[in-house]
């Protein structure tokens, strides 16, 4: 089992000495990888209602760091954890330059980068970075498409409905070859097809065990329908849960519960399939003590219970 935590970003965590300090920490108690999230804005009336508990945002979300200098702040101080988001928000931004930046980070973290892409889930941030919220699907298969030409090409020249790239050389390459894995989230039949047909995995949330399993079946299917191997593509978990101190309900345990509870449900992810599980706490705490302490808890828990 891989175990990965969060990279302080959110809240009052949003602070880069607090990036610096408990990255390295969180390396040093035995972490296999440390994740990112992505927002830009915290609506006071939101075109969309959060994608769990009862629909409102967490107010965390409206103080935030940016993912990919959060990553590398974690990256100068760490030697051996990947890094990942999850997830990026790849439209925000021309492709061109997005791959810019993630060789960039792939070359100073030497070759750690785990690229975790997604589509987001509120119109109002599509709106204030001016990207169109229709057409989604088709501009990130272009921005796939010209991540992926940037990094392998010796020439690269695209041609698309949203981007022109003349015939040029863009160096230097990633370390890592072909290109930093590509981890897709979603849970839409088309985005569960896409992470099978061209992504190396998939990012998902903590969910009831039936939920989780049945959409990986559908992201497997797609990978043997596009000719891929369906064994070569990485499940990755994401749990935020809220942490008790007193027992939950066990049906809940994927969203709230006692740390043993909470890692009872991540074993049960991987022994599902799950190649590695993370575990964000930012929305259950603002204490940088507290976090350390939920960061001890867990590893402990996950590699001897």
């Amino acid at each position: 089992m891989r175990i990965g935590f969060s990279v302080p970003q959110f809240g009052a965590f949003a602070d880069p000495d607090l990036v610096l300090g408990l990255s390295r920490a969180l390396e040093d108690m035995g972490y296999d990888s440390l994740w990112v999230g992505d927002r830009i804005l915290g609506p006071i009336t939101p075109s969309d209602p959060y994608p769990g508990g009862d629909g409102t945002m967490p107010q965390q979300y409206a103080t935030h760091l940016d993912p990919l200098l959060a990553l590398t702040l974690a990256a100068t101080v760490t030697e051996r954890v990947r890094l990942g988001s999850s997830t990026l928000n790849a439209l925000w931004q021309p492709p061109v330059l997005l791959a810019r930046t993630l060789t960039t980070l792939d070359l100073v973290s030497h070759g750690r980068l785990d690229v975790g892409i997604g589509l987001g889930w509120m119109r109002d941030e599509y709106t204030a970075v001016g990207v169109e919220w229709a057409g989604r699907g088709n501009r990130l298969e272009e921005t796939l498409d010209l991540l992926e030409a940037v990094w392998t090409s010796q020439t690269v020249e695209h041609q698309g409905e949203l981007w022109s790239v003349p015939a040029s050389r863009i160096f230097p390459k990633p370390v890592q070859r072909p290109h930093p894995p590509i981890l897709l989230g979603g849970f839409s039949p088309a985005g569960l097809e896409r992470v099978g047909r061209r992504g190396n995995g998939w990012l998902a949330a903590a969910m009831p065990l039936p939920y989780l399993t049945g959409l990986w079946s559908q992201a497997l299917r797609a990978a043997e329908q596009a000719g891929r191997e369906p064994s070569q593509l990485r499940l990755v978990v994401r749990a935020n849960p809220t942490i008790t101190s007193s027992p939950a309900d066990p049906a809940e345990t994927f969203a709230r519960g006692t740390v043993g509870q909470i890692c009872d449900y991540l074993r049960s992810a991987v022994e599902a399939g799950a190649d590695e599980v993370f575990v964000d706490p930012q929305l259950t705490t603002s204490s940088p003590d507290e976090f350390l302490d939920l960061a001890q808890e867990f590893i402990t828990n996950l590699r001897t219970g």
